[in-house]
C-alpha cells in the first residue's frame, strides 16, 4: 500500500480537524461550516479525512454522510466509533455512499482504561476489540483500530492486541498518545518495536500515530514516530483538539519536507494551501491562531529586530528556513519599529518608490524613529505620510507605483442603516463612494472596496487595543480572487475606525504593487 518516491516512503496524513478538532469547547460547527472546511481539506490534498463521530448524534451522522459524498476516491474518508456494533453500524450507514470509506474503531489498551474505564479483565477487552474488527471487516474492507492510551500500556498486552486485530482484518493500527504522556525518545523506540513486529506479521498493514499536546510534545512525538517507522500521522489544522490539542498538521508536514532524508519519507500534502487552510479553520471555528505559532502564526514570517532585518535583506537564508510562499503565506514582512535599523527603513521607502537624498537620510530616519516610538509599529501608509513632509525637500519618487491614500471618510452609525462615505486618491485619480452596511466597519469597508475597484474579498478582520486610552490596532487580511494570493494590511491609530480604514488601504496597496509587478514581468520591464 505504501508508495515509494526517490527511494523514500510516503507518509500518509489523516486530518481529524472535523472530529477531534471539533471537540474544542465552543467550536461546534453546523453542516455548512463543516462542508466548507472539508472542501478546503480536499484542496490541501490530505490522504485521509476523519469527519465525525456518527453515533454521537443525528446531526453528526448526517454531517458525516453529507461530507463523505463530496470526497473523491483519492481521499479516504473515515468516522470514529467505539468497539460496539451500534457505533460500527452508524459508521457504515453514514459512509456507505463514500468512494473510499474506512471504519475507525477505538478501544483502550492501558491498565488505567481497562480497570477504571471498562472494569473488565484484559482478556475481555481484547475479545471486544477482535469481535469489533471482525464485524467491521464484514461491512467495509478498510478498518483502522486505535489502541487508546497506548503510550501508557503494557507492551506485551498491546502487541497481543495488535496481533489479534490484524489477524481479524484490521488494515491500519493506530498508536495514540492520548493524554500527551509520551516523550520523543521513548515513543520513537515504542514505534520502532511495534513496526519491526508488525511488518513481519503483515507488511501491508499501516502503522499510524495520534499524539496529543498536553505537555507540548505532540509534534516532536509524531516526528519521532515517523523516524522510527510510522507510515501514517493523524493531525489537525492549527493543532486544535481536546484539551491542549493535537499534533499540528502544518508542523509535521513541513518538518518532514525540510528533513526528508532524515525522516526517509515525504507527504502528498499541497503545502501552498496550508496558510489558507489555517485561516479558514480559524475563522469558521472562531479560534485564533497564536501569533507566534509555527508555520501559520501571524509572526511566523515577520521580523522586527534590526539585526535580523539587516541579515534578511542581505540574504533570506540568514533567518528564513522556510519561504512563506511555500506554505501559501504572504511574503516575508519587515515590521518597522523603533528597533529597525537604517537598512530596513531605506529598503521599505525604496520599495514604495521613494529616494531620499544622502543629506536628508539622517533627518528622515530620526523622524521615523519618533513616529515608531509613538506608534509601536509603522506601516506603509505611515511611511507615505512621513515622506509627504519631505516632498521636494530631499525626497523624490522614482519609478513609483501610484498607491491609494485615504483623503477623508465619514461613518454614520445607527441601529437602522449604518452608512459610510470615503474619499481615496491614487495619483491624480480621486474616488468617492458612499455605502450602507450591516455595521460601521462593514459600511466603511464596502465603500473603500468599491472606490478602489479591486477584485478582492475580505478574509479576516480583527481589532484590539495596545493599551487602554492609547492607540488601537486595526488589522485586516484580504484574499485576492485571482491566483488565490493573500495580502495583509495593518495600521495603528488613536481612532480605531481610522485604523481599520488605513489597515484596508495598506492591504489594497500591496495588491496594487503585486499587480504592477506582474504586469511589468509580462511586459518584460523592470520596476
Amino acid at each position: 500500500m505504501n508508495d515509494v518516491k526517490d527511494n523514500k516512503r510516503k507518509i500518509y496524513v489523516l486530518d481529524t480537524t472535523l472530529r477531534d478538532g471539533e471537540q474544542v469547547p465552543g467550536a461546534k460547527l453546523n453542516l455548512g461550516e463543516k462542508m466548507e472546511v472539508a472542501r478546503q481539506l480536499i484542496r490541501l490534498q490530505v490522504d485521509m479525512m476523519e469527519v465525525g463521530f456518527p453515533s454521537s448524534s443525528k446531526g453528526d451522522f448526517e454531517a458525516v454522510r453529507a461530507i463523505s459524498k463530496i470526497i473523491g476516491r483519492d481521499i479516504t474518508v473515515t468516522a470514529l466509533g467505539r468497539a460496539v456494533r451500534g457505533d460500527i453500524d452508524s459508521i457504515y450507514e453514514s459512509l456507505k455512499e463514500a468512494q473510499s470509506p474506512m471504519i475507525h474503531i477505538v478501544l483502550g489498551s492501558s491498565g488505567v482504561h481497562i480497570q477504571k474505564k471498562f472494569n473488565k479483565a484484559p482478556e475481555q477487552v481484547l475479545a471486544m476489540g477482535v469481535d469489533a474488527v471482525k464485524y467491521a471487516k464484514g461491512l467495509m474492507p478498510n478498518v483502522q483500530y486505535s489502541l487508546e492510551d497506548a503510550s501508557r500500556s503494557s507492551f506485551e498486552y498491546m502487541w497481543q492486541t495488535i496481533e489479534a486485530v490484524v489477524k481479524a482484518g484490521a488494515t491500519i493500527i493506530n498508536i495514540p498518545d492520548t493524554v500527551g504522556f509520551a516523550v520523543p525518545e521513548e515513543f520513537g523506540h515504542l514505534i520502532f518495536r511495534i513496526n519491526e513486529r508488525l511488518k513481519n506479521l503483515n507488511p501491508n498493514v499501516l502503522l499510524s500515530v495520534h499524539c496529543h499536546n498536553d505537555t507540548g510534545l505532540a509534534t516532536a512525538n509524531t516526528l519521532a514516530a515517523v523516524r522510527n517507522g510510522a507510515d501514517k500521522v493523524e493531525c489537525t489544522i492549527n493543532g486544535i483538539g481536546e484539551r491542549a490539542g493535537n499534533t499540528s498538521l502544518e508542523e509535521v508536514v513541513m518538518g518532514i519536507q525540510l528533513h526528508a532524508d532524515y525522516y526517509r519519507g515525504y507527504t502528498g500534502v499541497k503545502t501552498n494551501e496550508i496558510y489558507t487552510t489555517s485561516k479558514v479553520v480559524s475563522a469558521i471555528m472562531g479560534i485564533d491562531v497564536q501569533v507566534n505559532k509555527a508555520i501559520t502564526g501571524e509572526n511566523a514570517f515577520a521580523h522586527s529586530s534590526g539585526i535580523h532585518q539587516d541579515g534578511l535583506l542581505k540574504s533570506k537564508e540568514v533567518y528564513e528556513v522556510i519561504e512563506p510562499e511555500t506554505v501559501g503565506a504572504p511574503p516575508m514582512e519587515l515590521v518597522l519599529t523603533a528597533r529597525s535599523g537604517r537598512h530596513a527603513f531605506i529598503h521599505v521607502t525604496q520599495k514604495l518608490g521613494y529616494k531620499i537624498e544622502e543629506k536628508q537620510k539622517e533627518t528622515v530616519y530620526t523622524d521615523f524613529l519618533e513616529m515608531a516610538d509613538q506608534k509601536k509599529e509603522v506601516y506603509d501608509y505611515d511611511i507615505m505620510m512621513l515622506m509627504s513632509k519631505y516632498t521636494n525637500n530631499g525626497v523624490q519618487r522614482e519609478k513609483a507605483i501610484d498607491l491609494w491614500e485615504l483623503i477623508d471618510f465619514e461613518v454614520i452609525y445607527n441601529t437602522k442603516i449604518p452608512t459610510a462615505m470615503v474619499k481615496i486618491k491614487k495619483g491624480e485619480t480621486i474616488s468617492c463612494k458612499t455605502k450602507e452596511g450591516y455595521g460601521a466597519i462593514d459600511a466603511l469597508y464596502s465603500a473603500i472596496l468599491e472606490a478602489a475597484d479591486l477584485p478582492v474579498s475580505l478574509l479576516e478582520y480583527r481589532i484590539h487595543n495596545i493599551s487602554r486610552g492609547k492607540e488601537g490596532l486595526g488589522k485586516v487580511s484580504i484574499q485576492v480572487m485571482y491566483e488565490d494570493n493573500l495580502f495583509e494590511g495593518k495600521a495603528i491609530e488613536k481612532d480605531i475606525i481610522r485604523a481599520s480604514a488605513i489597515a484596508l488601504i495598506n492591504a489594497l496597496n500591496k495588491v496594487v504593487q503585486e499587480v504592477a509587478v506582474q504586469e511589468s514581468k509580462n511586459n518584460g520591464e523592470n520596476l
